[in-house]
């Protein structure tokens, strides 16, 4: 049986995740670089992904699992460290297909964009610090804790889920219409440079 938070407990859930979910961050700046090198069905697997590597946290969290990273310092920092590489990485990718011998090629063609946003979240420490933080402020002790930290995770995956599909067909109709091919590739070049400058962000953040 599934058991949920009270009324309130939930509504305030709402409101404060959807702040969180529209807060610019990797996530946006990955499925912009794929919306606008390939169009919605790339950037909707990245946000797939993503969405995927939040659930699987939120799951972890409701475990006690990723309380291992939140109270572990050698833990947070080795996953810190290589979500920050990866974050580099990615913006590299995204910096070198913008090139001229590069600029007809799609996005999509070397890369796995749900992959992608999988291990964007995954490599990510302050995610499962975030669900071990921010979850039982809205879990009624008086009920299941599994059951509501679980329904909790899966409501703001599909917050999640549902802003960044729109996010990204908002990119590709404004590219479609209002971009030239150069200007898109300025823009995704931007855009990587987002990536490596949240990577080494995440690389050198404390908790």
């Amino acid at each position: 049986m599934w058991y949920v938070p009270p009324a309130g407990q939930l509504l305030a859930f709402l409101v404060v995740a959807a702040l969180l979910t529209i807060t610019p961050g990797a996530d946006m700046a990955l499925v912009m670089r794929h919306a606008l090198g390939g169009g919605t069905r790339p950037a909707f697997l990245a946000s797939l992904g993503i969405g995927l590597g939040c659930l699987i946290w939120g799951a972890a969290s409701a475990l006690g699992v990723s309380v291992i990273f939140a109270q572990s310092a050698i833990a947070f920092a080795v996953l810190k460290y290589v979500g920050g590489a990866y974050l580099v990485y990615l913006g590299v990718r995204a910096l070198t297909s913008t090139t001229e011998g590069a600029k007809d090629a799609k996005v999509t063609e070397k890369t796995n964009p749900f992959a992608q946003g999988l291990f964007t979240n995954l490599l990510n420490p302050k995610v499962a610090v975030f669900y071990v933080t921010f979850l039982p402020q809205f879990v009624a002790p008086d009920r299941p804790v599994l059951s509501q930290s679980v329904f909790l995770s899966a409501t703001h995956v599909v917050m999640g889920l549902i802003w960044l599909t729109v996010y990204a067909r908002f990119i590709d109709r404004l590219a479609a219409v209002l971009l030239t091919d150069r200007v898109k590739r300025r823009i995704e070049a931007v855009t990587g440079a987002v990536l490596m400058a949240l990577g080494i962000r995440l690389a050198l953040a404390n908790r």
